[in-house]
């Protein structure tokens, strides 16, 4: 059955997904956006499906059978001795992506809730579908990083491939380049790879240089736009915009993946761009748009980064959401950039917060004091911006 609704993918489990109650990766963004999206009346019931674990094939697909096998043995409330002595190799033992009890049942759970967004939107049952609690984009073959475990997106995108035959453009939107994808499909010519990011010279995971095109066949299919810090919205968007347009024109995808984190804005504490929420309304929008001139719509968008969790991710996401859903409320905020947050999600929130939260969808830019060295960011921005364009030709 097919509908013109998008579909959103989420269970209140997917919260589990958490390292420990000091790491950054904060679980309850999710419900703070679902929240908002509820009280702002834009978030039916009807139209939210719940994900399922991913199947151990699925997971082989893009990760080793002995990274899994380390991640199962982690997962215990106690892990055994061997286990913790190969924590280390395989990347599970640091800061920033520590083991957690349950954490390959709650990691496959967010594989298989992409990868069910993929199947409603191949089938046909739905143009879009969203789903938040995915975007782990860090995840090697044999290694977790970066505060994931698991790569979802790259599953995701094995198995467009493997079940439809179908070509693929990834957009990561990502602060922090999508490397665990780029990695995964740099020699395969039917995944273009378009990451759009801040400089890995200053930032984790330190790749994503415009230079890196992908290898053998698929050389030419994987692209970079690596961008200054302090790089603001005029700048992101030119970048990002002109692109991620020529790129679609010419690799011509079958369906569009897409990982939003939302760690661009200025308010992020672990990075050093200085994007308003207005991005986070435009990139949908043109994702969107292109989706539906080249892919006939087909569109699965994941989250990712986002580590203020009151005044960013909520609103950024949900953004995402009325892009997606085409909602009413998109035009109100054309008509007053300046539009209140629901007063109910307000009163909620703002008792838990501990920072002010912001009562307009958008942010007051004009109130923002400009960056120094604007045109030299601009004009630095555009240089890798035109070096990535020729490659394109």
């Amino acid at each position: 059955m097919t509908t013109k609704d998008p579909v959103f993918i989420y269970n209140h489990n997917e919260i589990q997904y958490k390292f420990n109650d000091r790491h950054p990766f904060d679980p309850q963004r999710l419900v703070l956006t679902v929240d908002l999206l509820k009280k702002a009346g834009v978030l039916p019931d009807s139209v939210i499906r719940r994900p399922r674990p991913a199947m151990e094939r699925e997971l082989l697909r893009v990760h080793t059978s002995s990274y899994i096998e380390v991640v199962k043995g982690l997962s215990y409330t106690s892990p055994e001795e061997r286990w913790l002595n190969e924590a280390n190799r395989f990347g599970l033992d640091t800061e920033d992506t520590p083991y957690f009890p349950r954490m390959h049942d709650i990691t496959s759970t967010i594989v298989g809730g992409s990868i069910t967004a993929a199947d409603i939107v191949m089938s046909g049952e739905a143009p879009h579908a969203l789903h938040l609690g995915g975007g782990l984009h860090h995840a090697m073959r044999n290694k977790g990083a970066g505060f994931c475990v698991y790569n979802d997106a790259s599953a995701t995108i094995a198995h467009l491939r493997e079940k439809y035959d179908a070509r693929v453009l990834y957009v990561d939107t990502d602060v922090h380049h999508g490397d665990g994808v780029q990695w995964s499909f740099y020699s395969d010519p039917n995944v273009c790879t378009l990451s759009i990011h801040e400089t890995g010279k200053y930032l984790f995971p330190g790749t994503g240089a415009v230079s890196e095109r992908g290898e053998g066949d698929a050389f030419g299919t994987n692209v970079n736009i690596p961008v200054e810090p302090y790089t603001e919205d005029d700048s992101w968007l030119e970048c990002f915009g002109e692109v991620l347009t020529s790129a679609i024109s010419h690799f011509k995808p079958d369906v569009i993946v897409s990982q939003h984190g939302c760690d661009a804005h200025a308010f992020d504490p672990l990075a050093h761009v200085h994007c308003s929420m207005r991005v986070y309304k435009a990139m949908p929008e043109l994702i969107h748009s292109l989706a539906h001139h080249w892919c006939e719509g087909r569109w699965i968008a994941l989250g990712g980064g986002g580590y203020d969790i009151w005044r960013v991710v909520p609103r950024a996401w949900s953004l995402l959401w009325l892009v997606m859903s085409e909602q009413a409320l998109l035009h109100q905020l054309d008509a007053d950039p300046q539009l209140r947050l629901p007063q109910a999600w307000l009163d909620a929130w703002q008792p838990e917060s501990p920072v002010q939260l912001p009562e307009a969808w958008l942010d007051p830019v004009s109130d923002w004091e400009p960056m120094p060295r604007r045109q030299v960011i601009t004009d630095q921005n555009r240089q890798n911006k035109e070096i990535a364009l020729l490659y394109l030709k």
